[in-house]
């Protein structure tokens, strides 16, 4: 019956892509997300989505915990041993009655101590073909419709959908090989200069992306058959920005800021709207307890640093999302004793505040080491080889200065630094002292002189050198 359907707990599916920057309902060309677009048209397209640490692992970890990267201890580092007092969204809904599994990337690199931090694995299941041989051979829609059909009757669920592109490592030239072209780039930061292998390379990555997305519309298209799609809460984003230069890995605007949609029929006030209210990641874990219509009390979990983005789907205005916060502790290695670089950064207005705690330190590692913070590519090669007093080189790879202030509306690249002119040195320490001030109530080790701590976390093991996805 009817009544019976409504009283139902809601599902949730959380669609979380791996490096992905873009998608075609924020107006690019050179690549076509119809089914991402589709959750936006039916619900809600985010503008100012933040991931608080742009890198695998300290981005998952701030998802599951609801607490910001400073927050979680060794959590908050790349490849980290997850620590057992954080408890994780996934496990609370799983012990409050929900079915919970992953396919593809759940929660990780790193060590999760035997936990299920994303809930069982459904990864059975590979593909025949693939587009391009740098794509994982995991059949994300086929391991979801597996963990459907073992999912009892009366439970609802939570998925995580965790594909593995547009990771690297990609086929060359896999892009132009599957009817890309160059005329249709419509995305070119200057600081990657002009070259046809960066050209690939974004196009080689594009093609990823809609990888990620053909399998987002096969799990759409299963959850209508199975008549779940309009009582499922549906998120699709990505971990972190794209595996480039500049981009992955550090706090720029451009590297925390996500492709963010939400559907979930009949509960979105105005469905079909823009949202430039900011957003972090940490507001996930409280609105995936909200949707399971839990109190916090009832989740066992740690206390959260976010809060629910409820507000946003009743089409609220909130005076708390004028600001967002991201920062870095150790990504990967290459510095000496494999230090970390670490970063906290206050994105409010037009301006972007960073603030750089060890300047002395190569931000990608250092030059010895093969700058090993940015992942190897095309691009990565052709911007090294324009060397140091270049703009690609120098905005990619060279040492930055302790403060950088940048204005948004001027400059959206992030390219000219502000911070030691006069004219906006009220604007740069006012920016900083709003920082620090957050920085010491969310109980950060950075403003108590205790950030060693996160050069001393063990890290977990050294990627194993692999040319492609397994």
């Amino acid at each position: 019956s009817l009544s019976q359907a409504s009283s139902k707990k809601p599902n949730i599916l959380f669609a979380i892509a791996d490096d992905m920057s873009h998608t075609s309902a924020y107006g690019y060309e050179f690549l076509k997300t119809p089914n991402f677009d589709s959750i936006a048209k039916r619900g809600i397209l985010f503008h100012k989505a933040f991931t608080p640490s742009s890198k695998c692992s300290p981005s998952r970890s701030v998802i599951i915990t609801g607490r910001n990267p400073w927050q979680l201890e060794a959590a908050g580092n790349h490849w980290p041993t997850f620590p057992n007092k954080f408890k994780s969204i996934v496990e609370s809904l799983g012990d409050l009655g929900y079915f919970t599994g992953y396919t593809g990337k759940g929660w990780g690199p790193g060590n999760p101590q035997g936990r299920e931090l994303t809930g069982p694995a459904f990864n059975g299941i590979t593909v025949k073909q693939r587009p391009a041989s740098g794509i994982n051979k995991i059949d994300y829609a086929a391991n979801f419709d597996n963990f459907m059909a073992k999912k009892p009757k009366d439970k609802p669920f939570f998925f995580w959908y965790g594909c593995k592109e547009p990771h690297r490592g990609y086929e060359f030239k896999s892009g132009v090989k599957n009817g890309k072209k160059f005329e249709d780039l419509d995305f070119a930061p200057s600081f990657w200069g002009q070259s046809d292998d960066v050209k690939h390379d974004i196009l080689d990555y594009a093609l990823e992306v809609e990888y990620y997305d053909q399998h987002l519309g096969r799990i759409l298209k299963k959850l209508e058959e199975l008549g779940e799609l309009e009582n499922t809460l549906i998120i699709a984003t990505s971990d972190n920005s794209m595996p480039f230069p500049r981009f992955k890995g550090h706090p720029y605007l451009q590297s925390c800021n996500i492709p963010f949609a939400v559907m979930w029929a009949n509960k979105l006030k105005n469905p079909g709207r823009e949202c430039h209210d900011y957003i972090s990641f940490i507001d996930l874990a409280p609105t995936f307890l909200e949707t399971a219509g839990f109190t916090h009390e009832q989740s066992g979990m740690q206390k959260f640093q976010g809060r629910s983005l409820f507000d946003v789907f009743n089409n609220e205005s909130s005076k708390e999302r004028h600001r967002v916060f991201t920062g870095r502790e150790r990504n990967d290695l290459g510095r000496p004793n494999d230090g970390s670089y670490p970063v906290r950064s206050i994105i409010k207005g037009k301006y972007v505040y960073m603030h750089n705690f060890e300047a002395d330190r190569w931000p990608c590692g250092d030059p010895e080491t093969g700058y090993r913070d940015t992942d190897g590519s095309p691009t990565k090669k052709f911007t090294l080889k324009q060397g140091p007093g270049s703009l690609e080189y120098d905005k990619c790879y060279a040492k930055r200065p302790q403060e950088e202030l940048f204005d948004l509306t001027k400059d959206p690249e992030s390219i000219h630094n502000l911070a030691a002119n006069p004219e906006y040195q009220s604007i740069k320490e006012s920016m900083k002292k709003e920082l620090f001030d957050e920085l010491k109530s969310q109980a950060d080790p950075r403003m108590f002189g205790q950030g060693k701590i996160y050069d001393e976390y063990i890290y977990y093991r050294a990627p194993k050198k692999k040319k492609s996805k397994k």
